[in-house]
């Protein structure tokens, strides 16, 4: 009987394997079919699942709520722009440094909010986060101030969209990979438990605010990174990226694809941005009717549209494995 289980499960996981592949092998060639704006809007959509699967990693596994998410990735972008225009270093290092910016400013802010617990938290991040904007918009002679910064020196390589959406893919599934593992591996499971009951993983000896700094850390680090990706793809910044209103956006796609699930948040990203796009092409009112659409979902899908899936799913399996059981013994 444990054998035909583990075939079954092991068959489920191959599919999802396979799908998986599908997919990339899809996103990789698919540009060759579609037209230049078509394939930016891909860019735009990959760069952001990365973000709103960033901010999962606080909010969904971490149980943390920053409701200022978008400043990292807007110190991300600036910090690539600040490197590639004004330093010495090559601009490799440049796309790699942008994102330890990120991190030594989530650093910062985790170290002053992680001892604060739900709303507390989100609004010291708000607060925080709202500074940081207030700086950038304000610092003329370092960050361009209100108009931003552009005409950023990005390799000629890197000029033309193809190549901003296949860098942009080969990062992007490389992170969400990492950050698959790291929320698989002891420390993501332990996470999860700090999550469900702090008091509990306190009183068994796991340090839980460790746990939730590690994690903003590792948020703000993922979503440097997008900042990185941005950079590349429009080769400006400017104030607005960190603007709080970013981050309310974000933290829909989250809700809308399911904050307890790995792929939810990519799922809400991808929606959102077409149905923006779309929408707005219908009616000057589109924003109506995404709050809408937005409502019956959170109404009537409180777990998340992906989250609502894998509930289906592991009720399905539950089912057949009692069947496979009864089968077995009778």
């Amino acid at each position: 009987m444990s054998t035909l289980l583990g075939s079954f499960i092991g068959t489920k996981k191959n599919i999802l394997l396979l799908l998986i592949l599908a997919v990339l092998l899809a996103l990789f060639f698919i540009p060759a079919f579609l037209s230049k704006y078509s394939v930016y809007l891909l860019t735009v959509v990959l760069f952001t699942s990365l973000l709103a699967t960033s901010l999962n990693i606080s909010l969904g596994y971490g149980g943390m709520l920053p409701l200022h998410q978008t400043v990292f990735f807007g110190v991300g972008a600036y910090a690539a722009a600040l490197l590639l225009n004004k330093s010495p270093l090559l601009p490799l290092l440049s796309f790699l440094a942008a994102p330890l910016v990120s991190a030594g400013v989530a650093l910062i802010i985790g170290a002053i909010c992680v001892r604060l617990r739900g709303l507390y938290f989100g609004m010291m991040t708000l607060a925080i986060g709202q500074l940081v904007w207030a700086i950038v918009y304000r610092w003329y002679e370092f960050t361009g101030g209100d108009d931003g910064i552009h005409g950023i020196a990005v390799p000629d390589v890197l000029h033309s969209i193809s190549a901003a959406y296949y860098i942009s893919l080969i990062v992007v599934s490389a992170c969400l990979l990492i950050i698959y593992i790291i929320l698989n591996s002891p420390f993501g499971i332990a996470l999860q438990a700090v999550r469900d009951n702090p008091q509990r993983c306190e009183s068994i000896g796991i340090n839980i605010h460790r746990h939730q700094l590690i994690a903003f850390v590792l948020s703000g680090f993922f979503s440097g990174v997008a900042g990185v990706l941005f950079v590349i793809l429009e080769r400006s910044v400017s104030p607005s990226l960190l603007f709080w209103s970013e981050s309310a956006e974000l933290l829909i796609m989250v809700l809308l694809g399911g904050m307890f699930t790995f792929m939810g948040p990519a799922f809400g990203a991808t929606v959102i941005i077409v149905l923006e796009v779309f929408l707005g092409v219908i009616t000057e009112y589109w924003l109506l009717v995404l709050g809408t659409v937005l409502v019956l979902i959170i109404l009537f899908l409180p777990q998340g549209v992906i989250g609502f899936v894998q509930e289906k799913i592991s009720a399905g399996t539950a089912v057949e494995r009692k069947g496979a059981d009864r089968f077995a013994s009778g």
